[in-house]
């Protein structure tokens, strides 16, 4: 097993000192450190993390081993790494395997050699993880007690596995933590896709109509940030009360075929597959923008926009332009990758504090329930995400309100009328 596979050792000092300025904006996972030095609740537990390598991810990686787990640390996307934090990691003692920039074959090939650790625990963003445990490397089921998913995305796929009866350990499903969805998928996400887009372009949002693919939490986030920045926002949905709710909310609905005809941006956030395809290519305006943040880039069917155009060039860094047969040209961003982290930093570190502290109690959890759980996905336990909320609440100084006895027992009987 080799140590680690990373870009550029040079650059850890650097990474060291960004993990160091985004520890203090992580106060709930600074708790959790503390608390993990002292008790040692992981000693003894191996680790694979197959997670977005970046600031954010260092400070929950060291706070894992801070509780003694052996931990082996991965890319859950080709243009995901920062490649100065990997540095920063390796150089510390931690098995970093990823580098910005990674082809499918390195890619997978870093997973392989990460998962040389023999997990006891996996921690996944996106199920490659868990998917290539439970095919090429089956060998490892006997080690695994269970694992941690990150997004919508995966939390679908273990799910799709559990009830084909197929999945061999236990997957607590973090993304649907209500400290995890409700704040990391709608603030941080909205937040860092707008981020993104305007670091690769530069583009005014103010007076675009920006079309949205996706009313989850995620496409809530950014929906709201667009409309903030002065753009008119347009829905794509195929839940009728997500719909509603987005109607609800102040945005105009319609299917894609109609939303295709009138965007200047487009913005995927649905976990699905093809959310924009050729027949939408052909009926997009002149300049029209296309990016994901979903975690797969199988949202806008990038196949079938190489196969229509009839020229293709990059115009920077993050961005390429299409040029189709009747002349008007389409531009795609960061590959159709999750271009909140490959044309920015990802999700701001006040709201991944909450996403990996989930994690972190969760695999606890997972090791001193280990004997009980069984092979199906789970929720996050209520008293994990109360505990968040609470910790959080108590780094910002602010207090909430105590029921009285009587408001107890009026909330708790049945016998009280009017």
């Amino acid at each position: 097993m080799k140590d680690s596979v990373i870009k550029d050792i040079g650059l850890a000092e650097a990474g060291a000192k960004r993990i160091e300025w985004v520890k203090g904006r992580m106060p709930v996972l600074g708790m959790i450190r503390e608390r993990y030095e002292r008790e040692q609740p992981l000693e003894g537990v191996n680790i694979i993390a197959c997670l977005h390598v970046t600031v954010e991810t260092a400070n929950l990686i060291l706070t894992l081993r801070a509780g003694g787990a052996e931990v082996a640390l991965t890319a859950a996307n080709p243009l995901s790494t920062q490649d100065d934090i990997a540095a920063a990691l390796a150089s510390s003692g931690i098995r970093t395997y990823a580098f910005r920039g990674q082809n499918e074959e390195e890619y997978y090939s870093c997973l392989n050699e990460a998962l040389e650790i023999e997990p006891t625990v996996v921690l996944d963003d996106g199920g490659d993880t868990v998917t290539m445990i439970h095919t090429t490397r089956k060998e490892l089921l006997k080690t695994v007690k269970g694992g941690c998913e990150e997004t919508t995305t995966g939390v679908i796929r273990h799910h799709a596995r559990a009830r084909e009866g197929k999945l061999g350990f236990p997957i607590i499903a973090v993304n649907d933590a209500e400290t995890k969805m409700m704040f990391d998928n709608r603030y941080g996400t909205g937040q860092s896709t707008i981020h993104g887009i305007m670091n690769a372009t530069n583009i005014l949002l103010a007076g675009k109509i920006v079309v949205v693919a996706g009313y989850g939490w995620c496409g809530r986030g950014v929906a709201l940030r667009a409309k903030g920045l002065g753009s008119s926002v347009v829905i794509v949905e195929v839940n009728p009360r997500k719909a509603l709710e987005a109607v609800m909310d102040g945005y105009r609905v319609m299917p894609m075929i109609e939303a295709a005809k009138i965007g200047d941006l487009f913005i995927t956030a649905t976990g699905g597959i093809s959310a924009i395809r050729g027949v939408h290519f052909e009926l997009m305006k002149e300049g029209a923008i296309l990016a994901n943040t979903g975690h797969f880039n199988v949202e806008i069917n990038t196949s079938e926009l190489e196969t229509m155009a009839i020229e293709k060039q990059e115009i920077k860094e993050d961005i390429v332009e299409y040029r189709m047969r009747d002349g008007r040209r389409l531009y795609l961003l960061s590959e159709g990758r999750v271009v909140n982290l490959a044309a920015a930093y990802g999700h701001p570190p006040e709201v991944m504090d909450m996403s990996f502290a989930n994690q972190a109690l969760c695999v606890r959890h997972i090791i001193k329930n280990q004997d009980t759980l069984r092979d199906e996905v789970y929720p996050v336990p209520k008293e994990i995400d109360e505990e968040v909320a609470r910790l959080k609440l108590q780094s910002l100084g602010i207090e909430v309100e105590v029921l009285t006895d009587e408001q107890e027992r009026y909330l708790s009987s049945w016998d009280f009328g009017t």
